[in-house]
């Protein structure tokens, strides 16, 4: 991050927002282009209570461990990096989101929870919004993200769905 980028982010109030959200390009800017805005709409609608959110970080040419910066200079519970990924695999466009709870410089993937390809094609807005949700809630409650906290969000909808009362 350029010595600029970080004053302007300190500058900002310090009111510790629950939810930073950096859009990146990574290695597909047009993933970022296609799909940051509607995944963003999709999970603010899914989220409830929604978190306090600090001002969007965008940021071109960078990596996944840029949040971790963001996130400690805006002093977020966590950081929400949405990146495009490497194209070539399956899509020229997927987007991945990448969760880390207590953002700050030094964290590893480990530490990190991730969504990918997310695109229409691939894992569609609601579903990814509702993975996304879901990790967000439980980063919170249990206070970690990566490998520690397991992607369950599957089983609680079924869960959920299995005590619904039947037609």
């Amino acid at each position: 991050m350029s010595e600029e980028s970080r004053v302007r982010l300190e500058a900002e109030p310090a009111s510790r927002p629950d939810l930073a959200i950096v859009v990146a390009d990574g290695l597909s800017a047009t993933a970022v282009r296609a799909h940051a805005i509607p995944l963003v709409a999709a999970l603010l609608d899914t989220m409830r209570p929604r978190p306090s959110l600090a001002p969007v970080a965008v940021a071109r040419q960078t990596r996944v461990a840029l949040g971790d910066e963001v996130g400690a200079c805006l002093g977020a519970r966590s950081v929400l990096v949405l990146i495009g990924e490497r194209p070539g695999l399956s899509s020229p466009d997927s987007l991945g989101a990448y969760l880390t709870f207590d953002p700050r410089p030094g964290r590893t993937d480990a530490e990190r929870n991730c969504v990918s390809n997310i695109r229409p094609e691939g894992l569609a807005y609601p579903v990814a919004a509702g993975k996304l949700a879901w990790l967000i809630s439980e980063a919170f409650r249990r206070r970690l993200t990566g490998v520690a906290l397991k992607d369950e969000s599957g089983a609680a909808a079924i869960e959920l769905t299995s005590l619904a009362p039947l037609p």
